[in-house]
């Protein structure tokens, strides 16, 4: 008996002393967002015995993980697509714990914990019938916006993330000016507590995102624009009506109004799909506040190869050249040093300057970028830079501006058509669309005749068909000839889980098309058994 005992005392100190030999250890220099945080010893004991109480109890520990990662791709993508630093995902697991029906004692609500007044604020819906603070999408934009405005004021991040839990005039008012526009802090004693108890989270959960959850769970995403009710939607989607109200919390009553798009989340399984931007209504026009949609997203960058180990080398390929996903943001050789590769040569692959870091959730290419791209064009966004552009397409930065006779950021304008693969001719005009213009993938090769501004289609069985430029609306002209008798038209039925952005990719069209084709409003809402008609 007293054999069993020690043997079972051995057995929880050597359970005990794996799961503490997986603990991280905090780090003298943290890199956050676009800052270089330097800490003392005292700062990284107080941080670390806080990274230990996150690790303490191993199988809490999991379940924490699993819900994170359950999460955390939509977290991510919305973050990206707000334009805020990627880093910014751990605060909602301090937060939270990603919980979505968490209160805390001051009556603070959801995932981001947001107060009705604030929630409203950031364009949030806060009544008996809708409570977005507990829907992850509504509630990271939320947050993203909240952080966006007071980095607007404090211009410097780590100051906005303290400004999350004091408010902006509580941060202004402890910090000063004395931060603002730094991009180097030091960590000590005297930090604000809230920033150190952040960078625990950061440090405990950085090494542990980006993984499948372990029961092969993930959540997928479907935009709704009601009114309809749950029970409706699960008979289309193929689950349980208790199902989608466990993961939809915020539709209290199980109705969702007819005022604006919801997104209604469920579980699946199998492999996670590359998440597309999430089509919602947007706030009013003026408030500079509006999401910026890629019309190019529907096809580039073309991610193929094994997704989910995307930041390990040699896993991915981005427009058919090798490539990478950054985990986190840094600096370049520490990415370089992941994918064994010298640093000079990481930057020049990427066209990447001495002081440009790596961005978390960016893909960097690890072979040489091509001189032209497989698109044809790309229509000019709000914000993007010649360098973002070379990235989405993987042409090189230099080609792309000689093709076009663009060699500044600042010529740039919202609605250009670039070249992706001819040269623009000397005097010869950039024209300019609506950059909601999509550029469908090339499924066959094409030329233009210039005067006339159509184009000839060849197909691979040498049948030329003659379509229509777009117009700056994103749809064909009246005078659109009707589909030629050596196109492909074939029907596509939707399952559970389709979206117009799902099918888009598995045949190859864009979502604009798949939208005249089949008369399908701006909702992008499908039913389960509709026949889809795809002309090829």
């Amino acid at each position: 008996m007293r054999k069993l005992r020690i043997l079972y005392v051995l057995l929880v100190f050597l359970g005990s002393s794996l799961a503490w030999a997986q603990v991280p250890e905090v780090p003298s220099v943290i890199y956050f967002a676009d800052m270089t945080l330097r800490l003392n010893e005292q700062a990284k004991r107080e941080i670390q015995a806080d990274v230990n109480a996150l690790y303490r109890n191993p199988n809490y520990f999991q379940i924490k993980l699993d819900r994170v990662n359950l999460y955390m791709p939509i977290v991510e993508r919305v973050l990206r697509e707000q334009g805020v630093p990627d880093d910014m995902k751990y605060l909602v697991i301090q937060e939270s714990s990603l919980i979505s029906d968490a209160v805390s004692t001051s009556n603070a609500v959801g995932f981001w914990q947001f107060k009705k007044g604030t929630a409203e604020e950031v364009f949030m819906r806060v009544d008996n019938q809708v409570d977005e603070r507990k829907n992850i999408v509504s509630s990271t934009r939320g947050a993203a916006l909240y952080l966006k405005k007071h980095q607007g004021h404090l211009n410097n991040w780590a100051t906005a993330l303290v400004s999350y839990q004091m408010g902006l005039g509580g941060a202004r008012g402890y910090f000063g000016d004395q931060y603002k526009g730094k991009r180097t802090m030091d960590i000590d004693r005297n930090s604000h507590w809230y920033l150190k108890k952040y960078l625990a989270h950061k440090i405990a959960f950085e090494g542990q995102t980006g993984k499948l959850v372990s029961n092969g769970d993930y959540l997928h995403e479907y935009p709704v624009k009601g009114p309809t009710t749950l029970a409706q939607l699960a008979k289309q989607l193929g689950v349980s009506e208790n199902h989608l109200k466990e993961y939809n919390k915020w539709a209290a009553t199980g109705n969702i109004p007819g005022d604006k798009t919801y997104v209604v989340t469920y579980i699946q399984k199998g492999i996670v799909p590359v998440r597309p931007a999430i089509q919602t209504d947007l706030p009013p026009a003026g408030t500079g506040q509006e999401l910026a949609q890629s019309s190019n997203a529907s096809a580039y960058p073309k991610v193929t190869g094994n997704t989910s180990k995307a930041t390990q080398k040699g896993q991915v390929s981005v427009n058919g050249i090798k490539a990478v996903l950054a985990a986190n943001s840094g600096p370049v050789e520490k990415l370089a040093s992941q994918v064994d590769m010298k640093e000079r040569k990481l930057r020049r692959l990427n066209d990447l300057g001495k002081s440009d870091p790596v961005v978390a959730g960016q893909y960097y290419y690890t072979k040489r970028k091509k001189g032209k791209a497989e698109a044809e064009e790309h229509v000019v966004q709000p914000g993007e830079t010649l360098w973002k552009i070379s990235q989405l397409h993987g042409i090189r930065v230099h080609s792309l501006k000689a093709k076009n006779r663009i060699y500044k950021d600042s010529d740039l304008k919202p609605g250009m058509v670039l070249k992706l693969q001819d040269y623009r001719k000397r005097g010869e005009e950039i024209q300019i669309v609506s950059p909601t213009r999509r550029i469908a993938p090339p499924t066959q090769a094409s030329t233009h005749t210039a005067d006339s501004g159509t184009a000839t289609r060849t197909t691979p069985s040498g049948t030329s068909i003659q379509t229509v430029p777009w117009q700056s609306s994103g749809t064909p002209t009246p005078s659109a000839p009707a589909a030629s008798a050596a196109q492909q038209v074939i029907e596509h039925v939707v399952e559970p889980g389709d979206t117009l952005y799902a099918i888009s990719r598995k045949h190859q069209v864009s979502v604009d098309q798949l939208r005249q084709w089949n008369q399908i409003g701006e909702d992008n809402i499908l039913k389960v058994g509709q026949k889809i008609v795809i002309r090829k």
